[in-house]
């Protein structure tokens, strides 16, 4: 059985940062893409960033590009979103997200909900003073 398990969520001032990781266990793909979304109160699920296992090719949303950074290490099969410069409105439930077949890029950007079929619990990330 697939298992996405996040952690790091937490309370942090404007400003701060926080990183994010998440670990997929009984996953026996070596080619996939993981992803982080996150879903606001009262908002959709969007999709945050990605990242591909075989090249490294990833995506950010405008929203967080320059302030946040997603790495992946395969041999863990462990994704991390660095979180810097967080703002109030970063303020949301971020789920990890992880399919064998979706590529993630620039040009696929973090893709559909439908198109991943493993998701994490998610983790609570409250930007607040």
């Amino acid at each position: 059985e697939v298992q996405l398990v996040e952690s790091g969520g937490g309370l942090v001032q404007p400003g701060g940062s926080l990183r994010l990781s998440c670990t997929a266990s009984g996953f026996p793909f070596e080619h996939y893409a993981m992803g982080w979304f996150r879903q606001a109160p009262g908002k959709e699920r969007e999709g945050v960033s990605c990242i591909t296992s075989t090249d490294n090719s990833t995506y950010s949303a405008d929203s967080v590009k320059g302030r946040f950074t997603i790495s992946i290490d395969n041999a863990k099969k462990t994704v991390h979103l660095q979180m810097n410069s967080l703002k109030p409105e970063d303020t949301a439930v971020y789920y990890c997200a992880a399919d064998p077949y979706y590529y993630c890029s620039t040009d696929n950007g973090a893709g559909e909900l439908h198109e991943y079929d493993y998701w994490g619990q998610g983790t609570q990330v409250t930007v607040s003073s």
